[in-house]
């Protein structure tokens, strides 16, 4: 049984004046102030949402 890679999502730039699906996509990442992070597994849905806000955020993987 392999360990399950994680994804680390960092905010890195705020979100004030950038679109409201950008700004949802941050919300549904449970990220909501420069700093915040949170973990998620490395699966499509979640590598679709960090590619919609990349500008936004930094991705560090841990296994």
């Amino acid at each position: 049984m392999s360990a399950e890679k994680k994804l680390i999502v960092t905010q890195v730039k705020s979100a004030i004046g950038t679109k409201p699906k950008h700004r949802g996509t941050l919300r549904a990442l449970g990220l909501g102030k420069i700093g915040s992070k949170n973990e998620f597994a490395d699966r499509p849905e979640i590598r679709g949402m960090v590619a919609r806000v990349s500008h936004l955020v930094e991705v560090s993987e841990e296994v």
